[in-house]
């Protein structure tokens, strides 16, 4: 027998399936993105083939060089990865948020550094541009990222942030253009970026900033690369240094109006913190299949009841992490005005969560790591990157920032008041319009999230779905609605009458308990939202699971979790490991050899 075969066999499982929402139409729209997803899949192959320019082994290698994998950045740049990147309507294939997040997936599963330093970050440079440029900016950009060169991104100082946030640009106006000054020592793809998108000071010491778009290859003597550095995570990226010295910047170089640099960051960090706990999942799944592989043994032996309800618990947090980040993802599409709290409620939660279920798994995987997945040290890899992706004190701190002095006005405003967002939010196989980020608000607007767990609870008050755990979803629903209601009353009660009061321990503590509310709203809409058309997201066993989970780390007495949601999520895991596919929502055919 198979070890594919002892696993089916293990879990009692079904021959596999080709991806979620297989037994219904699906919309042309969604056929495309899938093709999208297995192409890139075919392209960088199987990660476990110790061939493969693309696979583990050589990604954990580069990596110990301190550089990304020239194979599998061939691969990339081969298959037109700078397309993924731009807008439909400059050329390349950019109209859906969550779309792209799938898309990416296949990069990050296998090297978050890759992800980093040949993806994402050149799409966070451009974000500025597709969203206020005007049409000779938008097009030099597109044509760099379809050749296949990065852009590069350097933002204006934050305090306390980490030394990827430290330094400061000032442009002084020169008649029609700009005089630009300033060093910053860390940025990604310095010396290698085909053009930079610089958030510089216009208006003096506190004063307002804009955004230049600025030409390395025409700077001359007025832009020195500073020698690179190789950080603690994220080693593969080249991260130097940039120093500006009264360097002439044309008119033409300006993104959107003079001073507009602050409102364009806070609407493209939005796409930004969507999008990296959306991908770093990815890492975190390739860790789960490497523990759910492990805990077959080599005999095909089934796991004993602390390792299931482990790996179980981790794969509940999976699809809770790509509940949310899907659908705030697709809020930036349908509620542009309301988009902002789910962003930052995401990037503050997932990442953390996510670090913590990869360190729980390494009691699986044992401190050597998963060979099969790079050699010893690949965990420990992930475990460098993770923190790094997140952007570490300064990502919560930023969140934090956003998230403090919305609460006291969603509590008087928004909780239990605002009406339920749109079916489409959450159901995230069904079109979108195409992705605007100039139309994003900055503030204000309703908590969608919070009215989804609202609402989801009132109706499983009155109709829980049949059997023990249909009862279960509607007690655990009903006691986080609640706790929804003691965090209104007490943002409600809690001084916010300055900035001192909202800095405080007190209100931070909030975020957090805001946070993981929120995201009990998403588990719920996406359970919802799939309960019509069938299948394992319909089983009401992963968003108890997922609930349970969140109900203790909110301190609620919400008891262990059922041992039959442990027993189907486990078995489960054995399905999706035996197929080959993947452990989030979209249940995506991977290109591997399943549990071989």
């Amino acid at each position: 027998m198979s070890v594919v075969e002892r696993v089916r066999a293990a879990a009692g499982c079904a021959p596999p399936h080709p991806g979620a929402g297989a037994g219904r139409a699906v919309h042309p729209a969604e056929q495309r993105v899938r093709a999208r997803v297995a192409e890139w899949e075919r392209r960088l192959g199987d990660p476990g083939d110790p061939a493969n320019p693309a696979g583990f082994r050589a990604l954990m290698a580069a990596d110990e060089r301190a550089e990304l994998a020239a194979g599998a950045v061939a691969v990339l740049h081969d298959g037109g990865f700078g397309a993924e990147l731009v807008p439909v309507e400059l050329g390349g294939r950019l109209d859906r948020a969550d779309a792209l997040a799938r898309v990416l997936r296949p990069v990050f599963r296998r090297d978050v550094s890759l992800g980093f330093g040949h993806g994402i970050t050149s799409l966070f440079a451009a974000a500025a541009v597709w969203a206020a440029g005007d049409g000779p900016q938008r097009r030099r950009l597109a044509r760099l990222l379809l050749d296949g060169r990065p852009v590069a991104i350097a933002h204006h100082q934050l305090a306390h942030g980490n030394a990827m946030w430290q330094g400061q640009f000032t442009a002084e106006p020169d008649g029609d253009g700009y005089r630009l000054r300033g060093r910053k020592d860390v940025v990604i793809n310095a010396g290698r970026a085909g053009a930079v998108v610089v958030y510089a000071a216009t208006g003096g010491p506190g004063g307002s900033h804009s955004v230049l778009l600025v030409d390395p290859d025409r700077a001359g003597d007025g832009l020195a690369v500073l020698p690179r550095r190789v950080g603690t995570g994220l080693r593969g990226c080249h991260f130097a240094g940039l120093e500006f010295t009264d360097l002439a910047v044309p008119p033409g170089a300006r993104v959107g109006a003079a001073g507009e640099g602050v409102r364009l960051a806070l609407r493209t960090f939005q796409l930004n913190r969507s999008l990296i706990p959306a991908l770093v999942l990815a890492a975190a799944d390739t860790v789960l299949r490497a523990a759910v592989r492990a805990g077959t043994g080599a005999a095909g032996r089934p796991a004993g009841p602390r390792q299931r309800a482990l790996l179980a618990g981790v794969f509940a947090d999976l699809l809770l992490s790509d509940a949310t980040a899907t659908a705030v993802l697709r809020a930036l599409h349908l509620l542009p005005d309301s988009a902002h709290l789910g962003a930052a409620a995401v990037k503050y939660l997932v990442p953390d969560l996510l670090q913590e279920d990869v360190e729980e798994l390494s009691t699986v995987l044992g401190a050597a790591g998963y060979d099969r997945e790079g050699g010893p040290g690949s965990l420990q890899k992930l475990l460098r990157d993770l923190p790094a992706a997140g952007l570490g004190h300064v990502g919560t701190a930023a969140c934090q920032a956003v998230l403090i002095p919305q609460l006291p006005l969603l509590a008087r405003r928004s909780w239990f008041r605002a009406a339920e967002p749109p079916a489409a939010l959450y159901a995230f196989a069904e079109p979108l319009p195409p992705l605007d980020l100039g139309a994003l608000a900055v503030a204000g607007g309703t908590d969608f999230l919070a009215a989804t767990l609202a609402g989801a609870a009132a109706r499983l008050a009155g109709r829980p779905p049949a059997g023990p755990l249909g009862d279960r979803l509607a007690t655990l629903a009903g006691a986080l609605a609640d706790e929804l209601a003691d965090l209104r009353e007490r943002c409600l009660t809690l001084p916010a009458d300055s900035a001192e009061a909202l800095a405080s321990p007190t209100w931070c503590a909030q975020v957090e308990r805001y946070a993981l509310l929120a995201a009990a709203g998403a588990v719920l809409g996406a359970w919802e939202a799939a309960v019509p058309d069938g299948g394992f997201l319909a089983d009401p066993a992963w968003a108890v699971l997922a609930l349970t989970r969140l109900g203790r780390r909110l301190g609620l007495p919400v008891g262990p979790p059922p041992e039959e949601c442990v027993r189907r999520l486990h078995a489960e895991l054995l399905d999706r490991l035996a197929g080959g596919r993947s452990y989030d929502l979209h249940d995506t055919p991977l290109a591997e050899g399943g549990a071989g």
